[in-house]
């Protein structure tokens, strides 16, 4: 069996001569015969081995004892260890997630910790070829996409390894008794209450005994296949993300050729780089998302879309920006800028956007435009200057085709403007009274009429 890992570990490069490896270590059978493998390989590879053990505070004297054997088994192969306890009942409750996740993400927070602290190189976690099986068919029951059914990875950009996936549940318990490691057994791995143990106890058996004796085995050779197709059109996403995307100014751009000239297969995984580089992550990223993308990809100019992660998607002139919601805590109701009336500016930046102002004399002929980003004034209506900002309390305009004031909250209630879109719509006023809301609605109080004389041209322009 230590063939078989050293090969599995040399052909997939998981480990180079010297690393440092952090082993997740929780005292059941696989993380044992994990480290107990990598310290036999210790002196082959040169590496310097530590484990760490998370307690959960969930199984009270049973979560002790595993802790304490984690301490005597490091202390009998000389590997350091590190021991980190945390109440995963009350993450999970004030989080308002299960016990199952919560636990996930707060021991690779902690494994994550301890290797920056301690200056490892890797993170040897011990899934085995059942765990694939498992998370394969638990995807495919959620239906995900290729990219889900190629399982779980032998190794991962942020540096986790995973020695032993190679190897099936009764290898490693056959070598936990061959070397006498008594192993921890965690009772809970056995209770129907989570889905994955549902799968391991239940789906899996059911499998084995009435369609495939060698369904593990199965599942995992055709991960390993599926693996192989998805790297080809990866690289080939890659490829496409270089050419059709521009990293700008916190947005990423997407150009319109993109749907114009690839298959759907390229557009889906240039989409999720975008949404995963924008956002830092690809968590509740879903194929509904995508298709919320592509179809605003065929609708008009500065439609949008909220995506989860606090990412807005954008249509501008054909192309999709992705960017961040600003934060609740951005004093973006504070931000605006003064123009005096007799120092105009033509150009000049407004948070994303850049904004021209002309003046035109009416006698000069005038395309008026339908675009909702240019919009045209009565400049001798202005007294004193020009303000733009973002919406403020209690704010109130009379709208194009109406004499009386109304508020500004009813009218993107009415439009039903997202309430995430609605603090950051960029609003233009003369005088202190409101003239246009960008790409919702103008004033009444400032249009043009027969009597004007010179046009005040307002034309907005994302900046990307």
């Amino acid at each position: 069996m230590l063939d078989k890992v050293r090969k599995y570990i040399i052909e997939n490069r998981l480990i180079e001569n010297g690393d440092k490896i952090l082993v997740a270590l929780s005292g059941g059978p696989d993380s044992v015969c994990l480290l107990h493998i990598l310290a036999r390989l210790r002196s082959e590879f040169n590496l310097k081995l530590g484990a760490i053990h998370i307690n959960h505070l969930l199984r009270g004297e049973e979560a002790l004892e595993d802790e304490n054997y984690t301490k005597d088994l490091c202390r009998a192969l000389e590997v350091e260890n590190y021991i980190e306890r945390i109440d995963i009942a009350t993450i999970a409750a004030k989080e308002g997630q299960s016990i199952e996740l919560a636990g996930r993400e707060e021991r690779y927070k902690a494994f994550n910790k301890i290797k920056e602290k301690f200056s490892y190189d890797k993170i040897a976690v011990a899934h085995n070829s059942n765990d694939q099986a498992e998370t394969i068919l638990m995807r495919l029951m959620r239906g995900s996409g290729l990219d889900g059914l190629t399982g779980i990875k032998a190794k991962r950009e942020d540096g986790i390894i995973r020695p032993i996936l190679c190897l099936n549940r009764n290898e490693i318990e056959k070598y936990c008794e061959d070397y006498k490691l008594n192993p921890r057994i965690d009772k809970s791995n056995y209770e129907k209450i989570y889905n994955r143990n549902k799968v391991r106890l239940d789906i899996l058996p059911y499998m084995k005994e009435n369609f495939n004796d060698d369904i593990i085995d199965t599942l995992n050779r055709m991960a390993f296949l599926l693996q192989k197709d998805n790297e080809y059109l990866e690289e080939v996403a890659e490829m496409a993300y270089n050419k059709y995307c521009e990293e700008k100014n916190d947005a990423i751009i997407v150009s319109k050729k993109l749907f114009e000239e690839e298959k759907e297969a390229i557009i889906t995984r240039v989409l999720k780089r975008g949404f995963k580089k924008i956002s830092n992550s690809h968590k509740n990223f879903e194929m509904k998302h995508i298709v919320d993308i592509i179809e605003l990809s065929k609708l008009g100019t500065n439609k949008e879309i909220h995506l989860t992660n606090g990412i807005i998607v954008q249509n501008v002139y054909g192309d999709i920006i992705f960017r961040q919601r600003k934060s609740k805590n951005e004093k973006i109701k504070d931000k605006e800028i003064y123009i005096k009336k007799e120092e105009l500016i033509n150009q000049f930046e407004f948070d994303n956007y850049k904004i021209d102002m002309q003046i035109i004399n009416k006698k000069n002929n005038i395309e008026f435009s339908n675009n909702d980003l240019i919009k045209f004034f009565d400049y001798d209506k202005i007294e004193e200057g020009i303000i733009v900002r973002y919406r403020k309390d209690g704010d109130k305009m009379v709208p194009i085709g109406m004499k009386g004031t109304k508020k500004l909250k009813d009218i993107f209630i009415n439009l039903k403007i997202p309430k995430e879109s609605r603090d950051i719509i960029p609003i233009v006023c003369f005088d202190e009274k409101i003239a246009w809301v960008v790409d919702v609605k103008v004033s009444e109080q400032f249009k043009v009429t027969s009597n004007t004389k010179q046009i005040l041209k307002i034309t907005f322009k994302e900046r990307v």
